[in-house]
This record gives C-alpha cells, sequence and structure tokens, in this order.
C-alpha cells in the first residue's frame, strides 16, 4: 500500500456526475373545495378517491429549472363531490452536468420524488382543515410512471409509423 496523497491534477477515468441542487421548494397554486358542505357531514358515506398526478418543467434561466407536481384529489359519493383539492408544488432546480437524454428522466423521476412528500402534507392539511377524515396519499413511484409513458409513446409512434406505410 502507498502512503503517499492521491494527486488532485492527475487524470482520472471516473465518469463525469452532473448535479442537481434544490434551490427552492414552493407551492404556486392551491385550491379546496367542499361544494356539499354542511350536508355531507350529515350523510353516512364510503367515499370514492381519485388521484391525478401531473408534472411539467419548464427551463427558466440557465442550468435553472422549474419543476411543477399537480396533484388533484377528487373524493366522491354517489353523485356527489365530496371534496375537490388540488396542489401545485413546484421547485426550483439547478441541474447541471448531465447528459442532455437524461433530462427528462430526471425531471419526471427525481424531481417529483422530491416535491410528493410537500404535496401529500399540503392535501392532508387542506382536508383535516375542511373538516374531512385526515386523507394520507400512498407514495408514488415516479420511475414507474415515467417508464410506463415511455413504453405509451413508443406503441403511438409504431401505431403511427405503421399506419403510414399502409
Amino acid at each position: 500500500m502507498s502512503s503517499e496523497p492521491p494527486n488532485p491534477g492527475a487524470a482520472t477515468s471516473a465518469p463525469r456526475v452532473g448535479n442537481l441542487a434544490i434551490q427552492k421548494v414552493y407551492v404556486k397554486d392551491f385550491s379546496f373545495e367542499a361544494p356539499n358542505a354542511p350536508r355531507i357531514f350529515l350523510e353516512q358515506w364510503k367515499p370514492s378517491v381519485d388521484i391525478q398526478l401531473a408534472n411539467e418543467a419548464t427551463p427558466v434561466e440557465g442550468d435553472m429549472h422549474e419543476v411543477v407536481l399537480t396533484v388533484t384529489v377528487t373524493v366522491r359519493f354517489e353523485d356527489k363531490t365530496v371534496y375537490l383539492v388540488e396542489v401545485q408544488q413546484a421547485g426550483l432546480f439547478n441541474i447541471s452536468g448531465f447528459p442532455p437524454e437524461h433530462y427528462a428522466a430526471l425531471v419526471a423521476t427525481v424531481c417529483p420524488n422530491i416535491l410528493f412528500p410537500f404535496a401529500r402534507e399540503a392535501v392532508s392539511d387542506a382536508v383535516t382543515r375542511g373538516g374531512f377524515p385526515q386523507l394520507l396519499l400512498a407514495p408514488v413511484n415516479f420511475e414507474h410512471l415515467y417508464a410506463q409513458e415511455l413504453r405509451r409513446r413508443q406503441q403511438e409512434d409504431s401505431a403511427a409509423k405503421s399506419g403510414q406505410a399502409h
């Protein structure tokens, strides 16, 4: 074993590593509606819960990107909306040093994974403050959702190409 310190100026074969840094996390938009309150509180109900997720990324300046995760929760009972809550949880991320082909995966998986706990807390807090039982959203596998979206796009591309060939 050598006891000499490593030479910081020596060339290395280590791959270049990108940087993703959180600059700011904030709520961009927020909405809570309970259109059938207070009568809905008087009913014995077993609601159905519909959760929709959307993600959007926009370059801001240089390596700075805004990523907005939209979480929409609609709770219904029979033909009535019990409540609807929507939060646009946003973040400013400094993303640099990654190959360009990795950008889409980063903003569709890593950034939403960072933002989702904040959105989950905002939804839970709004529902509770609205007088309803606490709603805890289950964790989301954004990597799986991204892979599904890629497969869907590939299938659409294949179908479009085969449709043009005829």
